[in-house]
């Protein structure tokens, strides 16, 4: 089955512009929703989840592609064999973070990444600390919500680096990315997350996302 024809001949030129719109125009759009796209490739994801090898070939040649359901299709079929991916494959995972980045991809991916850190706990010191640190606000993004669904088993003291190393910038997506992880986190542990709030100088929007439910 070729994938990539068949959501080519079911483009929809008429939605793809509202689509297109809404993504800041950075990224041209087939005009196939998630609903749609997930019934066109339901059979060609049942046959790759048989596949015992990560097909890293056709996650790069997805994110090659101009049209942005490319990437959401590597990203579902990523997200279909997420058991399969080891510390091995953060070298590539690394590269499609930073690889027409925007917060649907990024964000997308966030939840494998979490998903493989907590199953392999080296990788949180050996590549996502390295992230705290980088030039690329992605990768600090990650750094500071790839815990966000851990609950009572998140790294407090590795959330608090995260975010204070990155709190001192004016950037929407990392201000953003610190309020969410500190809101997450409070259905947890309240109390930490308030006394953090005190004694952390955090822009005005992380605070406001962090406080909602403390």
């Amino acid at each position: 089955m070729d994938i990539f024809q068949l959501l080519y001949d079911n483009r929809d030129e008429e939605q793809a512009i509202p689509m297109a719109k809404y993504m800041k125009n950075l990224f041209p759009f087939l005009g196939l929703k998630k609903p749609e796209r997930a019934v066109l490739y339901k059979e060609f994801l049942k046959i790759k989840k048989k596949e015992e090898e990560i097909d890293w070939d056709f996650i790069f040649k997805s994110y090659d592609m101009p049209e942005r359901e490319f990437q959401y299709l590597a990203i579902d079929y990523m997200s279909m064999i997420k058991n399969k991916f080891t510390p091995e494959d953060m070298e590539n995972i690394e590269k499609l973070l930073v690889t027409k980045s925007w917060w649907d991809s990024v964000d997308s991916l966030n939840i494998l990444i979490g998903h493989i850190a907590m199953k392999y706990p080296e990788v949180k010191e050996s590549i996502i600390s390295r992230w705290i640190k980088s030039d690329n606000i992605w990768l600090n993004r990650i750094s500071i919500i790839f815990q966000l669904k851990y609950k009572e088993n998140t790294d407090t003291e590795f959330l608090s680096r995260a975010i204070i190393h990155n709190s001192k910038t004016d950037e929407f997506f990392i201000n953003k990315a610190i309020g969410w992880a500190l809101r997450e986190y409070s259905k947890t542990n309240k109390e930490w997350v308030k006394e953090f709030i005190k004694c952390t100088e955090l822009s005005k929007l992380s605070v406001r996302e962090g406080s909602k439910y403390i």
